[in-house]
């Protein structure tokens, strides 16, 4: 089965959410905002083929790890290596590496970042493009789900 989570529009926090067809809105456990959301056959099929939030198709695949938590252990190893003359940073690159093979993939919606765990098609899902990311982002670019192009 499917997870999703939304970020709250509100306060940031994370909402997650099983599909189902007759849920139309998410609740906001902190600060009680309430997300409009659409689901589909797709969503309650564990497929993704448009966001149930803002109902665009262009999606990303990536490491189902937090960001903050890896920038976190960067922080600590590049302190730690005044110590250990580099060899925190060795550690790292290690534990990086387990991680990396341990860890399953998310799919991430561009527009507003819902991730999307537990995909069947996720083998469809294209890796992270820069461009389209800034496409998407600052210009408001809708791809409908095709890749980019030149």
């Amino acid at each position: 089965m499917m997870e999703i989570t939304f970020t709250c529009p509100e306060c940031g926090s994370g909402i997650h959410v099983t599909p189902s067809l007759e849920a139309n809105i998410a609740n906001c456990d902190i600060c009680e905002h309430k997300l409009p959301v659409k689901f589909n056959e797709d969503h309650v099929n564990s497929n993704i083929k448009d966001c149930p939030c803002c109902e665009r198709k262009d999606f990303y695949q990536q490491k189902d790890f937090n960001r903050k938590l890896g920038v976190l252990l960067f922080v600590i190893a590049a302190i730690l290596s005044i110590w250990t003359y580099g060899i925190s940073f060795i550690v790292l690159y290690i534990f990086d590496l387990v991680l990396y093979k341990l860890l399953g993939n998310v799919v991430v919606c561009y527009k507003c970042n819902t991730l999307f765990r537990n995909v069947n098609n996720i083998s469809e899902i294209p890796p992270f493009d820069h461009e389209m990311n800034d496409r998407i982002v600052y210009s408001d670019h809708d791809f409908e789900g095709k890749p980019l192009t030149h």
